[in-house]
């Protein structure tokens, strides 16, 4: 099985369906960005802190596997030169729609994260991430054309779920119970036959667990330094959220 075109379809699909994984910004909120008052959700409930991006009028911001008018239309109605790069044109469709509504200037590019070859290097300010990485199977050559395009002391901002999700059998989390099964790295496409196929369907794209070294060192290696970390949880009923942290969004900058 592809999994890239097999997540791509499954994007397209959510982009029409009422699964929605962050809420495309609405016009009270694109109306509040244009006054400087808005704040970005990488991960599930909370939203990065506002110095990790700071003053986005004129800068040249990368919305990273960030298709669906959440991020992109926030940063350009505040004033950022904002590029929306995703796999999906169903969800790239939301952000132009959402454009043409607000008179929002925003470049939309369908390409894959970690093969972004129609963009030149070095020529954004800020890389912002939400939680998508786990639906690559290498996560490294991400970081690495993050790095490419970042202009030399720019920042990437991502947000990341936490390898411990990937332990646990998910028909007993469901459930209120924590039983560990599986081993990190994880993927969906390891599952036995019966069991992948009630797990992955048209709206529920291929999941990959990846280690901390590949997440954290990943970004070293590919030339950052890390400059803060955050936490963040599922919210709602979810058990493993009731011990530890379940997702952490990461700011790191690009060597000079």
């Amino acid at each position: 099985m592809d999994a890239t075109q097999f997540n791509r379809r499954a994007w397209d699909n959510i982009a029409t369906s009422r699964r929605k994984w962050f809420t495309p910004a609405g016009t009270t909120e694109i109306e509040a960005a244009r006054r400087g008052d808005f704040s970005i959700r990488l991960t599930a409930t909370k939203p990065v802190p506002e110095r990790w991006i700071g003053d986005v009028r004129d800068k040249a911001i990368l919305a990273l596997a960030a298709g669906g008018g959440h991020q992109g239309p926030l940063l350009a109605a505040a004033g950022a030169r904002v590029t929306v790069v995703d796999f999906s044109a169903g969800q790239l469709a939301i952000d132009e729609k959402l454009a043409q509504e607000h008179r929002l200037t925003i470049q939309t590019v369908q390409a894959d994260m970690a093969d972004m070859n129609s963009i030149a290097g070095e020529q954004f300010d800020i890389v912002i991430n939400p939680c998508s990485v786990n639906f690559v199977s290498d996560v490294r050559p991400v970081w690495r054309e993050a790095a490419r395009v970042l202009k030399p002391g720019g920042a990437l901002i991502s947000g990341m779920i936490q390898p411990v999700n990937f332990l646990f059998d998910a028909v007993k989390r469901d459930r209120g119970k924590l039983k560990v099964r599986f081993k990190i790295p994880y993927s969906d496409l390891d599952l036995p036959p019966e069991e992948r196929e009630q797990t992955i369907g048209p709206e529920r794209p291929i999941d990959f667990g990846h280690s901390l070294a590949d997440l954290i060192g990943g970004q070293l290696d590919a030339g950052f330094m890390l400059a803060d970390i955050m936490e963040d949880v599922w919210g709602g009923d979810d058990k493993l959220s009731d011990h530890i942290a379940t997702f952490m969004a990461t700011r790191a900058v690009k060597r000079t």
